[in-house]
């Protein structure tokens, strides 16, 4: 089952799925109380300074060892989401942003599938092969996001992909996808943080 996470980062401002449940954390609900209908409400909503429809189940301390987002990612999963779409989690603080792409890592290693989205770009994790099917033209990165990066086989991009890609190197940023139904496979085990870039080359 597909759900949608909304933090307090910088607002979307394309249109967001409604056919989802939506989970809105703290002050995002300035951004999305009008744009979409929110299912749970959840955080502490020390930023925020109206009372949130629909009403939260807890109210979490401010001061707490998790942050709202993974808060909610925590809930999500126990409520059965097996797909998670987050929007509002870039932009504000580079420490949040930084932990937010943290999630990422959260989720797959639970079996949970959750990708970061803006209008400009999608970042998420992987294991085994990604395939890019509609991004012909875009311009994709790949970061080792657990152990050294191994790579067994690419198609349909305009350069190709070491062996192995280990920590602190950046020889898979700004490769091309020339065609529908390029792809990427990665050892087995490893992890890979892959951004997307949605506008031109």
């Amino acid at each position: 089952m597909k759900g949608i996470l909304l933090l307090n980062g910088t607002p979307y401002g394309g249109e967001i799925p409604a056919e989802f449940p939506v989970y809105c954390c703290d002050g995002a609900y300035r951004w999305a109380k009008n744009k979409v209908k929110i299912y749970k409400n959840i955080g502490d909503f020390d930023s925020l300074d109206e009372a949130p429809s629909p009403p939260p189940e807890e109210v979490y301390p401010s001061e707490k060892n998790f942050t709202d987002g993974e808060i909610a990612v925590r809930k999500m999963i126990s409520d059965g989401i097996t797909e998670i779409d987050v929007y509002g989690a870039f932009g504000g603080r580079e420490d949040h942003f930084l932990g937010n792409v943290q999630l990422l890592y959260y989720c797959i290693s639970r079996g949970v599938a959750a990708r970061l989205i803006s209008e400009s770009t999608i970042i998420f994790a992987v294991r085994g092969r990604v395939v890019f099917e509609n991004c012909a033209g875009k311009t994709i990165s790949v970061f080792p996001f657990s152990a050294p990066l191994h790579i067994l086989e690419s198609r349909g991009l305009k350069y190709s992909y070491p062996e192995e890609i280990g920590y602190g190197e950046c020889r898979g940023v700004s490769n091309i996808v020339l065609e529908r139904g390029a792809y990427v496979a990665f050892g087995e085990g490893d992890t890979a943080l892959v951004i997307i870039n949605r506008g031109s080359v």
